[in-house]
């Protein structure tokens, strides 16, 4: 699982994206665009594939169906990019986080979830003691279990509930873009 954040000029970085095994990392540079607006975050390593930009310019330029794809992901990441601004401006911690964890167990294909408080903090532009607290209310309520550096997801139903409508939305529109829901 790979971040897209949009790094601040105190440090600070915050999420606009996220992209598993079946997205791409730089798909603006197979389409020509010169400018990355973002960095790139590893959160759970895992195998990728990488493919020289000269090459998969190439690629998009001589198919049809490429550069459909690329644009269509690329659609897909701005999506993902605005819920999460509009998201961030008017939900509450704890509906966040329930929402990022569902995303994150999407990409990630699996309800466990290796990942620290302070990360989820940094995506989420809180600070760690908010997460804490948020976290801490979800573990009661038995929605998850953690401990340091590992997050289980216990109650799906239960944490799609405790998430902001921007969950479903995102669901929707990745399954209108690109023709699939994920797991």
């Amino acid at each position: 699982a790979i971040s897209l954040v949009v790094p601040l000029g105190g440090g600070e970085m915050v999420e606009a994206g996220i992209i598993g095994r079946d997205g791409i990392v730089g798909s603006p540079a197979a389409l020509d665009s010169a400018t990355a607006v973002n960095q790139a975050v590893v959160q759970v390593d895992g195998q990728a594939s990488v493919v020289g930009v000269a090459a998969i310019q190439s690629a998009a330029r001589q198919s049809v169906s490429l550069r459909a794809a690329l644009y269509q992901y690329d659609q897909l990441l701005l999506v993902q990019a605005q819920q999460s601004a509009a998201c961030n401006a008017t939900h509450t911690v704890e509906e966040r986080l329930c929402r990022w964890l569902l995303r994150s167990r999407d990409v990630l294909e699996s309800n466990f979830l290796p990942l620290t408080q302070e990360f989820v903090a940094q995506m989420l532009g809180v600070r760690r003691t908010s997460v804490t607290l948020v976290a801490s209310r979800l573990k009661e309520a038995k929605l998850i279990k953690y401990r340091r550096g590992r997050v289980e997801i216990l109650d799906l139903e239960g944490l799609q509930d405790s998430a902001c409508e921007c969950y479903r939305a995102l669901k929707s529109q990745e399954a209108r873009l690109l023709g699939r829901t994920n797991p």
